[in-house]
């Protein structure tokens, strides 16, 4: 590629540029005195270059010699004041924020702290630490994005409408499939490997969702206490892939590789969007966190901070990173065009989102800039992005509040499903009120009562029942209480609001009814969640029952616990799955661009509910805690379907609406799917279950 034209006394772009064996460097580090390059040769040995320039707040200079594969770091000359923010320490050697790689692992110990601490790595962060770190920490490489050969690759590029996401973990998907070579189980190679290919398309998927892949560390408390981040929510780099899930052992052959497989999904029509982690990074632990990049460079910038230097923590994790600063939110926008144009990600998910969007008074502001840059950019506004929308901080909860083109994670949607399918069946077998059906009905046709507002539709709902954290599926059917004694954390941690019911035994039993009722249980969720308005999200494994024996915050995990056991999978309920997905392909009516109406409008989805007796529920039925029974209609051009509940502990009869001409094309009732039959005017509904029919519609029947 040409070298951008710049004027010689503007910084270039931030990181380092590689021009025939010259390099351009450059790094934000606005309170420092100085700044040093620091170069690594094959042997480890140092060498330091003193960046010569200084504007804006970055340090530039041109450094002869540098080509890919070069190690190298920084070493950062500045104020030592903690209650000023600032906590410079040149001892220290830094990732670069904009490394393209990361080799090497952090060797946890006194050393990578910037200050002092005690042999339980604790201290106040008051005192500067003058150890050298350089052999405790990774090293950033130089790689060349030029080498990897795309060919023809083109995003498939899928409608909301059409879209179908299914969350997973690198290692979790891949490590015990039968069919992967065990020399590629847990890499990117694996992502792109047939088997993982066939399976998706096989079912419907279209859109692959990777738990965090940027380069990441692990916590002290879990590597002391012989255990990891597995899910990699503590990102040591945002533009670098994480290197532990890459077969290669060579920094440019982890991001090939990473690439190849993106090359491979794409192929198959399959989307690759990333959960990012740019609340927080891995330096975490309020002021006595470790200094491996940010902390050093830039303290006071790149870290939301109050009067007194101390981190605002509204992450649950210690820091929040400050996108208030350009140049901060400069880097995270940076981050997410390098992964579109350099790898081809077709979007992303952000982790706890509202953190990103707090303004000058720490409130959430939809129309903060870095939203204003999203929706604007010309890569970034052209790609899916999701919100977790939701933090730890003051008012942290704002589901239905971002603002297009976001699409959100519907927790009122998990919650709401599962209340009606789980605990609410077993406060009626104790003859207990529950919630009724009027909330349920809600989330099912998209929930408008959060994103009718600005234009947004029913496709801004991410529908899921499950997610990585939490139960699987399975367990929300098996499991009460959480069992996270393996997380060595006395099985505190976890959420303890889990809307599950064990049906009647806490976790594994060999009692058939249960069993049978379990499984039935699960169907009934997952057909609310693949058949309702918005956008599905299954989790991985959820397809056949993968169970984490109640762990509801395997986080640390890696292991068989977290592991797909592909060897135990029950093929009926994939089959299952991959018949709903079916029918919701087959049937536009279930996956509206808009809200539905009550009346007949055309080009728009019809949609009704109607009682037991064939007749639309009124408002006082609405308004019965005891309604468990009811059915929804959609109809759209040519096409109709009849979605029927009975969340009731009796089998009952409904009386079809506008009968005539109905086929009932699936049912919970059954263990596995199969062909479906003519039904009269009424069809009997077994107790707990939910059925499927559909018919043709002409076009003056929508009228």
């Amino acid at each position: 590629m040409p070298v951008p034209h710049r004027r010689p006394d503007v910084p270039p772009a931030l990181g380092v540029t590689v021009h025939n064996g010259t390099a351009d460097v450059s790094v934000l580090a606005a309170h420092a005195d100085a700044v040093e390059l620091c170069l690594f040769d094959e042997e480890g040995a140092e060498r330091r270059v003193a960046l010569s320039r200084n504007a804006y707040g970055i340090w530039w200079d041109v450094v002869e010699g540098v080509r890919p594969g070069q190690r190298y770091g920084f070493r950062v000359h500045g104020p030592w004041a903690p209650e000023q923010g600032h906590r410079h320490n040149p001892a220290k050697l830094l990732q670069d924020p904009y490394a393209g790689a990361i080799v090497g692992e952090v060797r946890w110990g006194p050393e990578v702290f910037g200050h002092a601490v005690d042999d339980g790595w604790n201290g106040d962060g008051a005192v500067r630490d003058d150890r050298d770190s350089a052999a405790y920490v990774p090293r950033s490489v130089v790689v060349d994005h030029r080498a990897f050969d795309w060919g023809e690759d083109r995003s498939p590029a899928h409608s909301w409408t059409e879209s179908v996401i299914y969350e997973a973990h690198v290692r979790g998907l891949t490590m015990q499939h039968p069919g992967i070579p065990e020399e590629i189980r847990g890499t990117y190679a694996a992502l792109g490997h047939p088997a993982v290919v066939e399976h998706l398309r096989g079912m419907g998927v279209t859109t692959l969702e990777l738990l965090p892949i940027h380069a990441f560390t692990h916590e002290p408390h879990l590597v002391r206490g012989g255990l990891v981040n597995y899910w990699g929510y503590n990102t040591m780099g945002f533009f670098a892939p994480h290197a532990d899930y890459a077969a290669a052992s060579d920094p440019q052959g982890v991001v090939d590789e990473l690439k190849g497989a993106i090359k491979a999904l794409h192929a198959a029509g399959i989307e690759v969007i990333l959960d990012v982690v740019y609340n927080h990074t891995c330096e975490q632990g309020n002021d006595s966190g470790a200094t491996l990049s940010w902390r050093g460079l830039d303290n006071a910038t790149y870290y939301r901070l109050d009067e007194r230097g101390h981190d605002i923590d509204v992450t649950g994790c210690g820091n929040t990173v400050d996108l208030r600063q350009p140049l901060v939110a400069k880097m995270v926008l940076d981050s997410l065009r390098h992964w579109v144009t350099e790898f081809h990600i077709d979007g992303f998910r952000f982790d706890l989102a509202p953190a990103l969007a707090r303004g000058r008074d720490d409130a959430y502001d939809p129309d903060h800039a870095f939203h204003v840059a999203l929706r604007t950019d010309p890569v970034l506004s052209r790609v899916m992005l999701i919100a977790e929308p939701w933090d730890v901080g003051v008012h942290g909860w704002r589901t239905g509040q971002f603002p297009p083109p976001f699409a959100e994670w519907n927790d009122r949607f998990r919650d709401t499903v599962r209340t009606f399918w789980l605990p609410d069946t077993a406060r009626a077998l104790h003859g207990e009120t529950g919630h009724g059906g009027r909330e349920l009905a809600t989330r099912f046709a998209g929930s408008a009562d959060l994103y009718a507002g600005g234009d947004r539709g029913p496709i801004a709902s991410i529908n899921f029942v499950t997610a990585h954290d939490g139960f699987t599926l399975a367990d929300t059917t098996a499991y009460e209480q959480k069992h996270n004694e393996a997380n060595l954390e006395d099985n505190r941690d976890g959420h303890g609001d889990n809307r599950s019911w064990n049906h009647g035994v806490e976790g594994g039993t060999d009692d058939p009814e249960i069993l049978a009722a379990r499984r039935r249980s699960v169907r009934n969720l997952l057909a609310t969640n693949l058949l309702a308005a918005g956008v599905p999200m299954i989790t991985a494994g959820d397809e056949f029952g993968r169970t984490q024996g109640g762990n509801n915050n395997a986080y640390c995990q890696d292991n068989e616990i977290s592991w797909l056991d592909w060897a135990s999978a029950d093929l009926d309920l994939v089959a299952t799955t991959t018949r709903l997905l079916e029918l919701r392909r087959a049937h536009p009516a279930l996956s509206p661009t808009e809200f539905q109406t009550f009346d007949a409008v055309p080009g728009r989805v019809r949609l009704r509910w109607f009682d037991t007796d064939g007749e639309v529920l009124t408002e006082s039925q609405w308004n019965d805690p005891w309604l468990r029974s009811l059915a929804a209609l959609l109809e759209a051009e040519e096409d109709a379907a009849l979605v029927v509940l009975n969340g009731g502990l009796e089998e009952v009869t409904f009386a079809l609406p506008e009968p005539g001409g109905w086929q009932l094309a699936w049912s919970s009732s059954w263990e596995r799917p199969r062909d479906g039959e003519r039904v009269g005017e009424a069809l009997t509904m077994s107790p707990g279950a939910l059925a499927v029919l559909t018919a043709s519609v002409s076009p003056a029947r929508t009228r």
